[in-house]
């Protein structure tokens, strides 16, 4: 597996360019299932604590936790841009235009701290067939002398025809199994451009109304990865150690708007949450802890 140690991180506006560019070139389906075997290594990374308390004001995470905590979803943050340059890259099959994250899973074996720096690793694990195209899964992991403190799973769809890969299993929850609203959530019209400046991810999608017509959206749209973190500030106590959270993100977020957040909330039951307008459901997950390392 070649492994390319970088002495700085990839400015994420110039990747997106670059991918975007790129994409026209990319036919939206890979010849076969291999994956590109590339591995991106970014050795001690800086946390900017400014940056980082930045976007904990913006996500919601609790004002009253330790200032030198790291949110659970902050390393995604971090390693985007070398996942994002994965994607730009000649070697990935699939057009970053148009990718379409569709789920995370987030293992955390220890939180980081503001004055930690982790070395940050991410590598392409799958090309699979969807029954909508083609899905790539990309996995970023964060090591502290040499120990894996924290990883996630993130899967990103490429829409194309002829797809014949196959269904997820969706089954349908039992009447009454409906989790409870704990919270109403009011977006306003500046979410997209508020995550981005603490992002560094300035997607289209999610800035303005005419950045977000041409790509097939009425209005911006929150940034999954926004909604993924609000959900997780709600969810996971903000003193966790070990802990995983799964997502699915299943229907955009429009802005501006209104959602409401619901959970389980009764002692024992799973973290199951989800985040929902009505009938529709955008986002499900569900937080559980994961064994320690001993």
């Amino acid at each position: 597996m070649p492994i390319h140690t970088l002495a700085a991180p990839p400015r994420l506006p110039l990747v997106l360019a670059r991918g975007a560019l790129g994409s026209r070139r990319k036919r939206g389906r890979p010849r076969d299932g291999a994956a590109p075997a590339d591995r991106l290594v970014l050795p001690a990374v800086r946390v900017d604590p400014g940056r980082l308390a930045a976007y904990a004001r913006v996500c919601g995470f609790p004002q009253e936790q330790p200032a030198d905590t790291v949110p659970l979803t902050y390393p995604h943050i971090l390693g985007f841009p070398l996942a994002a340059r994965l994607m730009a890259d000649r070697a990935f099959p699939l057009p970053l235009l148009g990718l379409v994250h569709t789920s995370i899973e987030i293992n955390q074996q220890r939180a980081l701290r503001a004055g930690d720096r982790p070395e940050l690793t991410v590598h392409t694990a799958a090309l699979r067939p969807h029954h909508r195209g083609t899905e790539a899964v990309l996995v970023t992991e964060a090591r502290l002398d040499g120990e894996l403190v924290w990883s996630d799973r993130s899967t990103y769809l490429a829409r194309h025809s002829g797809a014949t890969g196959p269904r997820p299993d969706e089954a349908p929850e039992p009447e009454g199994s409906r989790l409870p609203a704990v919270a109403t959530w009011q977006l306003g019209a500046d979410l997209g451009r508020r995550h981005a400046r603490v992002s560094g991810d300035y997607n289209p999608i999610h800035l303005h109304p005419w950045t977000a017509k041409p790509l097939g959206f009425p209005r911006a749209i929150a940034h999954g990865m926004w909604t993924v973190a609000r959900c997780a500030a709600e969810a996971v106590p903000a003193t966790a150690e070990h802990v995983t959270l799964h997502a699915r993100f299943r229907a955009p977020v429009l802005l501006p708007g209104t959602v409401t957040y619901a959970a389980c909330t009764a002692a024992g039951a799973a973290g199951r949450f989800e985040v929902r307008s009505g009938d529709r459901v955008h986002l499900t997950g569900e937080v559980v802890p994961s064994a320690g390392r001993s």
